[in-house]
Parts: C-alpha cells; sequence; structure tokens
C-alpha cells in the first residue's frame, strides 16, 4: 500500500480529504451522528459520521463495528480546537476491513496476571503505549548520543563460553556438544573492541538467571554498554552522568505528552542535570546508619533494593556511588591504588527508589592481576584466555558502563513495576505470551 496517510502527520493535509488505516478505538452515538475514535498506532482522531452526509448504507455499517474492528475511513481534515491533537475527520465513505470478536479487555479493571496473559492486546491501551514510545525515544537518545559523541557500534555475541556477571545467574544451553551461556553482558567484548576502536558500544538483550520476584528484576532485559580505552573512573562518571542528563531531558522534550497521560510528576526529571552528587560507598554507608531503617546494615555488603532507596533519597537527582569493596564486585574491576580493598567502580542510583540505573567502573589493565583474580574467583581460565590477551598487547586503562534499559524506562515513566516496560516481558514464571 502506497501513500499511507498517519495521524500524526494529520496537521499537514488541513482542508485536504485523506483516507485513514487503523482500528476503532471507540464509538459513541447521537441521533444521526457516529462519533468514532480512529487510531492508527501513530495516534487517535476522531471521526464524524454522519447519516446526512454518507447516507443510509455507510452510517449504518457504523452498528456493525466492535471495538478493535479494522477500517479505513475517508474524509475531510477539519480543525477543531477541542481535539486533543487539534483535528478531526468528516467522513465521506468507510469501508470495514474486518469485525473483531468481542475484546477480552474492556473497561472495567483487570487483574495483573490476566492483562499479563493478554500482553499481545493489552499493548493497544493507551497507557502502554505512551509507556512504550518513551521506551522508543530512551532508546534512540542512547543511541544519538553515542552516535554523535565519536562512538562505535559493536555487536556483541549471545552466546559466551563463560560468566561475566557470577556463575550462578547463568542460562546455559548446549551448543553442539558442549556448554554455551547467555550472556549477561557484552562488557568482555568491548573491552576487546575498544582496543580496536577506542571508543565503543553494544546495544542488545542479556540474561540473568536471578530467582527474584521484585519489582526491579526481569530474566531477559536489554542494556546499552559503552567502552573507552585511555579511560579511568572519573573520566567513566563523566560521561555516565552527561549520558543520563541527555536522554532524560531529550524525552522530556520529546515526549511530554506521553508523560502527561502516565500523569508523571516531571519536575523531579527536570532536576536531572549536572553535576550529579558523587559519593564514595563509605559515605552511602554513613547515610544508611544515620536512617532508622538502615541500621541492621552491615559494612562491606553489597546494598539492597531498600538500601539504594534510602541513599537515592538524601538526594534530587541520581547519585553517583563510587569506590565499593572489592569483594562484591566482579572480577575485572580494577583495584583502588590508593586503596586495594575497594574497587574503581560505580553505581548510579536513580532518585524516587528506582534503584541502580547504571553500572561501571574502570577495569583491571594488568594481566598478572587479572590473571590472580580469574583463578580466586575459580573461574576456568581456558575459557578467558582471548580476555587476558587484551593485557598482552599494548594493554591501557580503561573504563565503561552499563545502562539498564527497563529500569531507566521504569523511573522516567514513574512505574511501580518494571514488568511493562518492556514489550514482552520474561521474569521467573512468565514465559508467555
Amino acid at each position: 500500500m502506497r501513500n499511507t496517510t498517519y495521524i500524526r502527520e494529520i496537521e499537514k493535509y488541513e482542508g485536504q480529504v485523506v483516507t485513514l488505516s487503523g482500528w476503532l478505538y471507540n464509538m459513541r452515538s447521537s441521533g444521526k451522528l457516529r462519533f468514532i475514535l480512529l487510531r492508527d498506532g501513530t495516534n487517535v482522531i476522531q471521526a464524524i459520521v454522519s447519516r446526512n452526509d454518507v447516507g443510509d448504507e455507510i452510517f449504518n455499517r457504523c452498528d456493525l463495528l466492535t471495538q478493535e474492528s479494522s477500517l479505513k475511513i475517508t474524509g475531510l481534515v477539519v480543525k477543531d480546537v477541542r481535539s486533543p491533537i487539534g483535528y478531526e475527520i468528516q467522513v465521506n465513505d468507510l469501508e470495514i476491513v474486518h469485525i473483531a470478536e468481542e475484546y477480552p479487555i474492556s473497561p472495567k479493571e483487570h487483574g495483573t496476571p490476566f492483562l499479563m496473559d493478554h500482553r499481545h492486546l493489552w499493548l493497544r491501551s493507551s497507557l502502554q503505549h505512551a509507556i512504550l514510545n518513551i521506551r522508543h525515544e530512551i532508546i534512540s537518545a542512547c543511541r544519538s548520543y553515542f552516535d554523535n559523541n565519536g562512538f562505535t557500534l559493536i555487536d556483541a555475541p549471545i552466546f559466551t563460553p563463560a560468566a561475566c556477571e557470577g556463575t550462578t545467574t547463568l542460562f546455559e544451553t548446549d551448543y553442539f556438544g558442549s556448554k554455551a551461556y547467555l550472556t549477561q553482558s557484552g562488557q568482555l567484548y568491548m573491552e576487546a573492541a575498544a582496543m580496536a576502536f577506542g571508543k565503543v558500544y553494544c546495544f542488545g538483550p542479556t540474561f540473568r538467571a536471578e530467582k527474584s520476584k521484585t519489582r526491579r528484576h526481569l530474566t531477559e532485559f536489554w542494556m546499552i554498554e559503552p567502552e573507552m580505552a585511555f579511560c579511568d573512573l572519573n573520566g567513566d562518571m563523566d560521561i555516565a552522568e552527561e549520558f543520563l542528563e541527555y536522554i532524560v531531558q531529550r524525552t522530556l522534550k520529546n515526549r511530554e505528552a506521553e508523560l502527561k497521560l502516565l500523569e508523571r510528576d516531571i519536575s523531579k526529571l527536570q532536576n536531572v542535570k549536572r553535576p550529579f552528587p558523587r559519593i564514595s560507598y563509605d559515605e552511602a554507608v554513613d547515610i544508611l546508619k544515620k536512617s532508622a531503617e538502615g541500621q541492621a546494615f552491615e559494612y562491606g555488603n553489597d546494598f539492597g533494593g531498600g538500601d539504594e532507596t534510602i541513599i537515592s533519597a538524601a538526594f534530587d537527582r541520581p547519585v553517583m556511588v563510587h569506590r565499593y569493596p572489592a569483594d562484591v564486585k566482579a572480577f575485572y574491576m580494577k583495584n583502588d591504588p590508593e586503596d586495594a580493598s575497594k574497587a574503581l567502580c560505580v553505581d548510579v542510583l536513580a532518585p524516587e527508589g528506582y534503584g541502580e540505573i547504571i553500572g561501571g567502573g574502570q577495569r583491571e589493565d594488568d594481566y598478572a592481576v587479572l590473571l590472580d583474580k580469574i583463578k580466586k574467583h575459580n573461574l576456568p581460565v581456558e575459557a578467558f584466555d582471548w580476555y587476558l590477551d587484551i593485557r598482552k598487547y599494548g594493554s591501557v586503562p580503561h573504563a565503561g558502563f552499563g545502562l539498564g534499559i527497563e529500569r531507566s524506562v521504569a523511573w522516567i515513566c514513574g512505574l511501580q513495576h518494571i514488568r511493562e516496560t518492556i514489550p514482552f516481558p520474561r521474569l521467573m514464571h512468565r514465559l508467555q505470551p
């Protein structure tokens, strides 16, 4: 089909006759008038069908339409200040493409399990549409930032021979008689690529077999992961905060209507501007200790979701927590030369209790030290031969981070659960649809 007109471009056709193709979102009647709300995936517009204008045959077709029936309408585009989009259609022809069966999702309240079972249909609702449009904007902004700042996109493999983030959360699969795992991160491959291209990033799905039922966890989620040669922890934090400010402010600018539909308090997002507060792990622990809710925290542990909420509540924008105990961080993190018990790492905690959205740091660039760490973590050295090679042929200080798309969407949209941030969520007990 050619010359398709979309509702999002309707202002270009004021005073012209156009044909729109879409689905019946809603319809109401008033005597010799039918008011059709048509959605086409880009927006919703009201189309007015008058018996006096179209005649009995076309007018009576409206009565055959059910929710989500597909149709084509032809009519005149007219300005209407009462319309949410400023325009409506005065119909002169209506073609039914398909009469939908009784739609299972009605205006009444439905439970979450029901909606998740019908996720393939739930996507059509206005709120889900808004969320996924914002997700699209965030992903587009992520790519735009790196593409415009000298980074090269390098695709990382999905099948990997070994763990990156710990062996307890690996999805194992048979690979022609050998064991392989679904990737937990593209980071290790980006380190190799950074030695070839300088500044790189990958974007793709990652998998964690975490037996978690919290509102922050999925078993399959998407990450964007930059890696930079000749970069230390401070440089890594500089890029992370500039990057995060860019995607939030661009989303505010381009997705105001969707955020309004979600009733998001955008004043909290407007605060997401540099500089972000930077505190050490020790300073974050002090915040916890001064809080009645954090009194039980034991120094040396990693922060849990509740701990992150308490820490981030002390600030009005994302907070960067750096230099965690090395023992709670991955084997590839470089130790702080001023305190070997600490890792040169950083987590960026989103405000309003949304937790860690960025994790990263400076990588170990010394061959002997990295080899020792691999052995101490009881990881198979042969699986990391290629990774160790990076430290043999022109090793340099390098750093990077990963941003989780779904947690970022949840935060920016103000959602209570991560399951609505991805079209078809994969949870511990959900593999359908």
